[in-house]
């Protein structure tokens, strides 16, 4: 009997410890931020699971580690040296810091998209409506978009090319005008630039692109094309 009192001791012993450290893991893990209305904001140095809204904007701090962050009606705002997996908004912009590390995708409906120095966006970075820039940042899985310039900053890296869609919406707000595209001094473009509507294409005499399909391109030295 004082042998079966001991067993069952240790065996509730060792179960609280098994209970207690898989608590400890359980808070280790970063928490999903899930909301219908309201902004969300993550504290500078903080770890995250999926960071979701419907109505409100995505505030992320510097150096934070996350899953990703989406949201319908809101703007997104990622601080420097972020570690995400993907970003995603229908209505409302992406504003990249520097030296960020984005492994998937990064995509937008209507909002504008930058990608600030040293930014890392492994995947395909588009949008529809709302200009695009990179300043000296990579872009590993090409450039897409339908309405809005795009500038490919000083020594900005493309891989996939770029795709600039037909413009097949009956509604402009507006004057409507032909997006400008600049790829700028020293960047580099690997893949086709295709271009199925009408575009007014600039190219650095320094930079280095591949195939033109549908525009022709003017070059251009110093830092800017004229206006």
């Amino acid at each position: 009997m004082k042998r079966f009192v001991l067993f069952a001791l240790s065996a509730l012993l060792a179960a609280g410890v098994a209970t207690a450290a898989e608590r400890a893991a359980d808070s280790d893990k970063a928490a999903d931020i899930d909301k219908v209305n309201g902004s969300i904001h993550v504290s500078d140095g903080a770890s995250a699971g999926k960071l979701s809204t419907v109505n409100g904007s995505i505030h992320v701090g510097d150096g934070v580690h996350a899953t990703d962050a989406s949201t319908v009606n809101g703007g997104i705002d990622i601080g420097p040296n972020v570690v995400i997996e993907s970003l995603e908004t229908v209505n409302g912009g992406i504003r990249i810091g520097a030296d960020a590390k984005i492994a998937g995708t990064v995509g937008a409906v209507n909002g504008s998209i930058m990608l600030a120095a040293g930014t890392e966006v492994d995947g395909k970075l588009s949008n529809v409506n709302g200009d695009i820039a990179l300043d000296a940042a990579h872009v590993g899985g090409g450039i897409e978009t339908t309405s809005g310039d795009i500038t490919i900053g000083a020594n900005s890296r493309v891989e996939g090319g770029i795709l600039v869609n037909k413009d097949t919406s009956w509604f402009h707000f507006g004057i409507s005008r032909d997006p400008r595209i600049v790829i700028g001094p020293h960047a580099v473009v690997q893949g086709d630039m295709v271009f199925k509507r009408s575009v007014q294409l600039y190219v650095s005499d320094s930079a280095t692109v591949g195939k033109i399909d549908g525009a022709k391109a003017v070059s251009f030295s110093g830092d800017k094309p004229p206006q």
